[in-house]
């Protein structure tokens, strides 16, 4: 079974894996350009739209495609949440992160693919699709991002001297996160953003720390931790270790990602 080094070297399978993410963008823009688009309620009470079961049908059908042998879990799909049990090596995706800011139409939403193995995030793909732009990356092989002019560029961690720049949810800003931030030491500056942008903040080095100590899911996390971790970054649980990615249930444990280099 292919793996995140060979997909990498292959250039024909990860440009294809490319045009699969501007695929999904198209499709969720499409969407979110029409007026009074439909929302849905799912049985766990979060909204769904068209875009997300969109972009949720590119991904599955072109990944089947190119991948035949590896699995795909997604957050529009709860049939998949069994496939972990049963498969080191899956596809993760959600479809489109951030749909409350999608509904709210403010721009800070994503698309998120990740390459799991052996419990662990290797390769991570983020699309934004109203800027049209895509990060991709892993911790063995950098992090780079691809504009709407196919232009490539590294994406780095970059430390800012004498502020710590905390990054944290637009939609959950809680009483957890506020009480960490104010017990941080020296100079702090609040940078507030949605969905997984909340991790490329700290990749492009325009933010230090994300405290995440509200509910995620492990597709919220994946594509951008992969990325993260390319960039110099790290993601860890409160005790300090690792998230872990494939468990039975698919709820992350409260974290902190930060840049480190």
């Amino acid at each position: 079974m292919i793996a995140a080094n060979e997909i990498v070297k292959n250039n024909q399978l990860f440009e294809s894996l490319l045009n699969l993410m501007t695929k999904a963008n198209k499709a969720i823009m499409k969407v979110y350009e029409e007026q009074n688009s439909k929302v849905d309620i799912k049985d766990d009470n979060t909204p769904v739209t068209k875009a997300d079961l969109e972009a949720n049908r590119i991904l599955t059908h072109g990944l089947k495609k190119l991948f035949p042998k590896i699995p795909t879990v997604s957050e529009e799909d709860t049939k998949s949440l069994d496939i972990p049990k049963y498969n080191k090596v899956f596809w993760l995706i959600d479809p489109l992160d951030g749909t409350k800011e999608f509904i709210k139409k403010n721009n800070e939403f994503t698309c998120n693919l990740a390459l799991i193995e052996n419990n662990a995030t290797t390769l991570g793909f983020v699309s934004v699709p109203v800027k049209e732009l895509i990060y991709y990356g892993g911790k063995d092989f950098g992090s780079k991002l691809i504009d709407k002019d196919k232009i490539i560029s590294e994406v780095r961690y970059k430390k800012s001297s004498g502020i710590c720049r905390v990054v944290a949810s637009k939609s959950h800003l809680n009483k957890e996160t506020k009480q960490f931030i104010n017990n941080l030491r020296g100079k702090v500056k609040l940078i507030q953003a949605g969905s997984s942008l909340k991790f490329i903040k700290i990749a492009e080095g325009l933010a230090d720390i994300y405290p995440r100590l509200a509910p995620t899911s492990e597709w919220d996390t994946a594509a951008a931790q992969a990325i993260l971790e390319g960039a110099g970054g790290k993601v860890t649980q409160l005790n300090g270790k690792d998230i872990i990615y494939g468990k039975v249930n698919i709820l992350n444990p409260f974290f902190i990602a930060r840049g480190i280099t």
